[in-house]
């Protein structure tokens, strides 16, 4: 989420000792203290989402201390869960709709060899002085593995301050990561979020209103503008391509990634149930998983469809709101048990100061998941 925020400072937060072996508050970064203001940039929420069975409260600490990390994405490969957060860093850079605040320089790779066990910080994988084309903000990434290379996707700002979506390469799922000379071709806004599918296929889902800059673009074609939704009209939508066989290109046009109420329509604007930013797609017992965060509304919220394309229906809420203006996750599989990874600013009270969490998930009999709690 890229808005200026206003947060309530946490005076005393009980810091469990969560599903992992996390820090305490004691052991975070320094603080900063900057208060940002709040603004209104997006069409107003007018439908609210329908009330969640609330599963009991799974509390997580962080999986790290001594950084900061945010919008965790989370694979599991060889036994081993690998861990692609975005770095959150102090910074005196003024808060902006734009996300001027949100200054992550580079990327670290985090690693849980089992359930329970302390995470692994393998050091900074990739800094945005490695990437020729980038200027600044290496935002929420991604990974996945295609034969014995490892792929990072990630979104940053151009030299001419657009947002594209690069590639870097790795012969270790931790890195350290060689970036492509040029963004994917054809590629803009952010929060790219990498699928491999069954049949051997490789999805790419994108994009992020607001500072994510989805907004000003329709069907790939840059606009040069804002251009919301008036409300009544169908909400804008994540996109979805397919990926060319080497994974460094797309290998179609995009698509955009459509919503359906419980009737079969689309989303509309200004709905609490709609897409803002932060894709995942997850696939389990043949049924696609798209969860998304909802923006204004603070959710972490899920559809489910019979194609990576969708569409997909929406099913609920996976995630309560956290603390912070920002909410962006990812679902994953270790050792038989589900597990979402979020990130929330409960340490630190301030929204560009996150810390990565994991909980586990629970599914009921008809494929729904149990909404949590933060």
């Amino acid at each position: 989420m890229r808005r200026r925020v206003v947060l309530v400072p946490v005076v005393a937060v009980a810091a469990s000792a969560g599903l992992l072996a996390g820090c305490t508050g004691e052991d975070q970064a320094p603080m900063n203290t900057t208060t940002a203001t709040t603004t209104t940039a997006a069409a107003p929420t007018t439908t609210p989402p329908p009330a969640p069975v609330v599963a009991p409260a799974a509390a997580s600490g962080p999986l790290v201390d001594g950084i900061y990390t945010a919008d965790p994405s989370g694979h599991v490969w060889d036994g081993t869960l690998y861990v692609y957060p975005s770095h959150d860093v102090p910074t005196d850079v003024p808060a902006d709709d734009d996300g001027s605040q949100y200054a992550m320089t580079d990327y670290h790779v985090l690693s849980v060899a089992t359930p329970g066990a302390k995470a692994v910080d393998h050091g900074v994988a990739l800094a945005v002085g490695d990437v020729p084309w980038a200027s600044k903000q290496l935002w929420a990434p991604d990974a996945t593995r295609h034969g014995g290379t490892y792929l990072l996707y990630f979104p940053a700002r151009d030299k001419a301050g657009v947002f594209r979506i690069g590639v870097a390469t790795s012969s270790s799922p931790t890195g350290p990561f060689t970036a492509d000379p040029e963004p994917i071709p054809g590629s803009y806004s952010i929060d790219p979020a990498v699928f491999a599918d069954d049949d051997g296929a490789t999805y790419l889902y994108f994009g992020g209103l607001i500072g994510g800059e989805l907004q000003r673009y329709r069907d790939d074609r840059p606009l040069g503008h804002d251009d919301f939704p008036a409300g009544g009209q169908p909400a804008l939508g994540a996109r979805v391509v397919r990926l060319s066989d080497d994974l460094h290109r797309f290998a179609e046009a995009t698509r955009e990634v459509v919503i359906l109420d419980e009737e079969g329509k689309p989303l509309e604007a200004g709905d609490a149930r709609a897409f803002f930013e932060g894709a995942w797609m997850s696939k389990r017992a043949g049924t696609y998983y798209f969860m998304y965060s909802t923006g204004p509304s603070h959710h972490l919220a899920y559809a489910t469809g019979s194609s990576p394309y969708g569409p997909f229906t929406y099913r609920g809420i996976v995630l309560n709101p956290v603390k912070g203006w920002t909410t962006h996750g990812s679902m994953v599989e270790l050792d038989g048990q589900w597990y979402l990874l979020y990130h929330s600013a409960e340490l630190s009270g301030q929204d560009n100061l996150r810390n990565v969490r994991m909980t586990p998930l629970h599914f009921e009999a008809d494929g729904s998941i149990q909404t949590i709690e933060p």
